[in-house]
């Protein structure tokens, strides 16, 4: 088993994948609760678009000075296809410390670069958005959408001078 798991390692790699060791920290009112969260959790990583393959390790959860709040940290080796699912998946999880195994030396194709940055772009934009909407009054909200419409007229006019956008 172990050398299929090796074999198809260096196969993915091979082909731009990146072997790495993510580590999150989970929180939650009981011991069990933390474990339950950090089964969960590995299991969503499992399931993500571009991971071959995910294990993760949750420590024996520590409980605070009340005895009600409980965390742990989880570490989880992940095989993703390429450097941009890694990446979406920094973005969206946001764990502690990331340390990449394999390869060496990470290099992309331009198209791979555009896709990282389009995922990076999309990503920050949500996060304003929801952190804008939470924060901002009316009159800001106003003035948001004003500069949305504008910026997706002004995008219009420069798909208009390049055709397709290519």
């Amino acid at each position: 088993m172990a050398d299929e798991v090796e074999k198809v390692t260096k196969n993915v790699i091979a082909s731009g994948g990146v072997l790495v060791m993510l580590y999150f920290d989970i929180h939650a009112n009981t011991k069990e609760a933390v474990q339950e969260l950090g089964t969960g959790f590995v299991n969503i990583l499992i399931q993500k678009q571009g991971v071959v393959y995910a294990m993760g390790e949750i420590d024996e959860p520590v409980g605070g000075s009340d005895g009600k709040n409980w965390s742990s940290s989880v570490a989880v080796k992940m095989l993703t296809i390429d450097f941009t699912t890694l990446a979406a998946i920094c973005m969206t999880h946001s764990p502690f410390n990331i340390e990449i195994l394999r390869p060496d030396e990470i290099t992309m194709p331009l198209s791979q670069a555009h896709d990282l940055l389009g995922t990076i772009s999309a990503t920050c934009a949500e996060y304003k958005k929801h952190i804008l909407t939470k924060i901002a009054t009316p009159g800001e909200l106003a003035q948001l959408q004003e500069n949305l419409k504008r910026r997706a007229e002004m995008g219009k006019k420069i798909l208009g001078r390049t055709g397709d956008g290519k």
